[in-house]
């Protein structure tokens, strides 16, 4: 991990990076096998916690219409397998969960940051949402996401994309 806060978002326009990760229900997703559809990464900082638990459940309750609009939707944390199947289990999630456990996605997402709360330093995840467009490319960004609102936000996103 990085001893300082050198990590740089990615960038509107740029190629989004390449990866796979292994999801929740036993497979595996490879960023680049999903190329002609649009994607949505929602990084959070942790299964079962209060913002993370009410983004997760947003993005699965509006799961259809992404789906109608063309995108894919996948939450990222650094959460373990079976944390994410527990955490899809408990709350009837229908969006799937990749693990990150190493965190080298999110390293190259720009999303692992230092983060500060109640005057302890710590490293972890800051809530971001990428939208990648069909040909790769990023389309739109939300760094340090707040939850109300905020899928609802994603969707029209995704619609325009799609109009």
């Amino acid at each position: 991990m990085p001893t300082e806060n050198t990590a740089n978002l990615v960038q509107i326009g740029e190629k989004a990076p390449d990866f796979t990760l292994p999801t929740d229900n036993s497979g595996e997703i490879t960023l680049s096998n999903l190329q002609g559809q649009t994607v949505v990464l929602f990084f959070y900082p942790k299964d079962n916690t209060p913002g993370c638990t009410r983004e997760a459940c947003e993005f699965s309750t509006d799961k259809a219409q992404f789906d109608a609009a063309g995108a894919r939707v996948f939450g990222i944390s650094k959460d373990s397998l079976k944390k994410h199947e527990n955490f899809r289990k408990k709350h009837d999630l229908t969006i799937p969960l990749l693990s990150d456990l190493d965190g080298d996605v999110c390293e190259r997402y720009g999303v692992w940051k230092e983060k500060k709360m109640y005057g302890k330093v710590f490293w972890g995840i800051e809530r971001t949402t990428v939208v990648i467009k069909a040909d790769g490319t990023i389309a739109k960004i939300w760094p340090k996401v707040k939850v109300p609102g905020h899928v609802d936000e994603v969707l029209a996103e995704v619609k325009g994309l799609s109009a």
